[in-house]
């Protein structure tokens, strides 16, 4: 599933494809994604693609008078085309861009989503209970701190909450409380702020990380130009279960947290 590394690539994959240039058709194949394509999406033609931004995992195409509103869901990808081919089964939008690139979107399982936002895309409901952006000023860890007061819940199911903080995905959380040196069972309030403090460093690494080389290499994600992300080779207790810890060399276990597959080593994480 991509997560926020990947849809960061992503943006930055398309951005230069699409910013300032006009959108000179659309053709909507397929409008049976997670929610019905809106009918708006089709009179789209004509607009001009002023950015596109990310929210969470949210592709935000800000156009001359609404915006669209993109999410990858579980296998969704973008391909930027000047000889496109034939459309295949999956292959549901093509956004043609004036004088460039036709994009592509395709999503096998159809658990992405394409909606219309004629006011300010983060008003709007899916974005506007969202927590702060993790690689930005607003989160730390005194944020996280004060966030977990008389919290149960396991560490790893509290920074995945995007109420809490946004794109903390199932790997990248793993990832973060191992490098914090945090057990990923711990109840979120009996943390320390000092740890918190930690974590919070970890987790804009691991992801300002994963950005820099496109993002965890998964079987259904592709960046902008077709190619893998490559951070997977880089992982140090994600699907290594059973593997030495690269830290002390006791097997990396995994646990099911929240229907997740968790990864940590029991000797480096208290």
């Amino acid at each position: 599933m991509p997560e926020l590394p990947e849809v960061e690539t992503t943006r930055r994959g398309l951005a230069p494809l699409v910013e300032g240039r006009r959108i000179a058709a659309i053709t909507v194949r397929q409008r049976a994604l997670r929610w019905p394509v809106p009918l708006e999406v089709d009179g789209l033609a004509g607009e001009r693609v002023h950015a596109l931004e990310r929210r969470a995992k949210w592709l935000i195409w800000r156009l001359d008078h609404a915006c669209l509103l993109w999410h990858l869901g579980m296998s969704g990808s973008f391909r930027g085309w000047t000889d496109a081919p034939e459309p295949r089964p999956h292959d549901h939008v093509d956004l043609q861009i004036e004088g460039g690139h036709l994009i592509r979107y395709t999503d096998p399982r159809r658990f992405g989503a394409l909606l219309y936002c004629a006011g300010d895309p983060l008003k709007h409901p899916r974005l506007a209970g969202l927590g702060p952006e993790p690689l930005g000023d607003e989160f730390d860890g005194d944020d996280l701190w004060q966030q977990s007061r008389g919290r149960k819940a396991p560490v790893k199911s509290f920074i995945m909450d995007s109420r809490i903080v946004v794109g903390v995905g199932n790997i990248y959380a793993s990832e973060a409380l191992f490098d914090a040196a945090i057990h990923p069972t711990r109840p979120a309030g009996r943390i320390s702020r000092a740890r918190y403090h930690r974590l919070a460093q970890t987790i804009k690494a691991t992801l300002g990380a994963a950005i820099e080389v496109g993002g965890t290499s998964l079987r259904d994600f592709t960046v902008g130009d077709g190619t893998p992300g490559y951070f997977g080779q880089s992982l140090k207790v994600y699907g290594r279960e059973g593997e030495p810890c690269h830290g002390c060399g006791n097997p990396v276990r995994r646990k099911i947290i929240g229907q997740r597959s968790t990864f940590y080593c029991p000797a480096c994480q208290t």
